[in-house]
């Protein structure tokens, strides 16, 4: 876990809590990811921030409540979304990268991509960490960047695509399924370069999933936490949380913090949310719970 982090450089947020002690300890912190859709269908907040003024401006407000980490998307990705070419992407997400960082030289700054070239363009333009939703399966060069710019990768387990992957998934052991999925990937980008160090894993809450296999990741993802990567995790306003509570996107925070709160004391490390203020708040007092003697 220490490894990996040492790749990511520190923005103020981590510095103010002291990183380096935070880098050392045996207990991490978690860090919360607050995320900057740049685009007109996302499944939250879609069109809301297509404009650079209105992400760069999200991404302002993101920092200001606390975001160690922000995560750009120039692609949908919700089900039933279809590709965005390249062009139509990297317009969207490198002014944004660009803007953010002549205001923050230091915040980290991920990017949600499965496509090399985005990944290639976004870190020259600034980019810490790329997220790719596909585990490096979607563009073969993908992997050859990521161990090129030896910079840290999100390594996502997905059924299927976007566009496919709500069509009656299924499994026979889940969690079996995922983690021989890492295992393979892991396996994988390590032949081509990348190190232990640069890997971060992600079980894909409501990719291929169904309500109950999304709860059965979270209660079991201790598992996936064993293998010896950070773990992050994404269950911010999602279906399988409305499917339960019976309410529309934006009306899912108290289940958003449930989850997020089970995942933490699981062994989640990194948190993927849009409510960055409400979710640092649930993160404080998880942390005192997690950490206590």
């Amino acid at each position: 876990f220490d490894k990996c982090f040492g790749y990511l450089k520190l923005n103020s947020t981590i510095t103010n809590k002291n990183f380096k002690n935070w880098h050392s300890s045996s207990n991490k912190e978690t860090l919360v990811m607050g995320v900057i859709n740049v685009t007109p269908d996302s499944f939250s907040d879609g069109g809301k921030y297509l404009s650079i003024k209105n992400a760069t401006e999200r991404a302002q407000a993101l920092l200001e409540e606390g975001a160690d980490i922000l995560d750009i998307g120039g692609e949908s990705t919700r089900p039933g979304a279809k590709p965005v070419d390249v062009s139509d992407e990297l317009d969207r997400v490198i002014p944004v990268i660009q803007e953010v960082r002549k205001f923050s030289l230091n915040s980290l700054i991920s990017v949600d991509t499965y496509k090399s070239q985005v990944a290639h363009e976004s870190i020259k333009a600034g980019a810490d960490i790329i997220n790719d939703i596909s585990g490096l399966r979607f563009d073969k060069s993908m992997v050859q960047i990521i161990s090129k710019h030896n910079v840290p990768v999100v390594i996502m387990h997905m059924k299927g695509n976007p566009e496919t992957m709500q069509n009656s998934p299924h499994y026979g052991n889940i969690i079996d399924e995922i983690i021989k999925f890492f295992k393979d990937r892991i396996k994988k980008a390590k032949s081509i370069g990348v190190k232990d160090k640069q890997i971060i894993l992600d079980p894909g809450l409501g990719f291929g999933k169904t309500v109950e296999d999304n709860f059965s990741i979270i209660r079991h993802l201790n598992r996936m936490c064993s293998l010896g990567y950070p773990v992050l995790i994404g269950p911010s306003r999602k279906s399988f949380i409305g499917s339960v509570l019976s309410l529309s996107t934006g009306n899912r925070l108290e289940g958003t913090s449930a989850a997020v709160s089970a995942c933490i004391l699981n062994g989640a490390r990194m948190v993927r949310v849009h409510d960055v203020l409400e979710i640092k708040r649930v993160v404080k007092i998880i942390e005192r719970i997690r950490t206590a003697k």
